[in-house]
């Protein structure tokens, strides 16, 4: 049986939730597109870093794999900003242009959690998983939300471990799991 530490699970959640984990796209060869990526994959929010990836959509020569990569990334700047429906805009037109690219599905699902839509998270957490992500230690942590948020404690824990298993430096699924209590039947 698992259970969670009932006051320190809700508030864990909230914050949690707020800092879902985001798999941006490398984009190589120059130009704003890639400054638009290094944004992303620098941790940047500045709003001015989401202009840099719109006028790279708009002005520049890209591969459909960069193109997606852009609006993936773009799209990365928005969630950290809580621009949820606006960050799902960017992640819908990623998967049109390259419906097998993990990294969209993967942060189309954070958006979700963002949004606390747990349920609709799910399909696009595990197809990102299926697809295959850069950083999947990131898809099964916003997948342990998504479990959270749907009061499937044990399933979280689980993905909680998953997420460690890969990335055992990472602090955010060891974090989370100190808030978990095991006890056997």
């Amino acid at each position: 049986m698992f259970k969670l530490l009932t006051a320190a699970s809700i508030a864990a959640l909230s914050w949690a939730a707020a800092d879902v984990a985001h798999g941006a796209v490398t984009v190589i060869g120059g130009g704003l597109a890639q400054a638009c990526s290094e944004a992303a994959l620098g941790g940047q929010d500045d709003p001015r870093f989401q202009e840099i990836c719109t006028v790279a959509l708009d002005t520049e020569f890209m591969l459909p794999r960069d193109r997606a990569g852009t609006y993936v990334n773009r799209g990365v700047l928005k969630l950290r900003r809580a621009s949820y429906s606006e960050a799902t805009r960017d992640f819908n037109e990623a998967v049109r242009l390259q419906p097998e690219m993990g990294e969209a599905y993967v942060n189309r699902g954070a958006a979700s959690i963002g949004q606390k839509r747990y349920a609709d998270s799910l399909s696009d957490i595990n197809k990102a998983l299926a697809l295959g992500v850069s950083e999947p230690e990131k898809a099964y942590f916003n997948r342990a939300l998504a479990y959270e948020g749907l009061d499937d404690a044990k399933s979280a824990y689980f993905d909680y471990q998953k997420a460690l298993e890969i990335a055992p430096e990472w602090p955010a699924p060891r974090e989370q799991l100190t808030r978990f209590s095991v006890s056997r039947r």
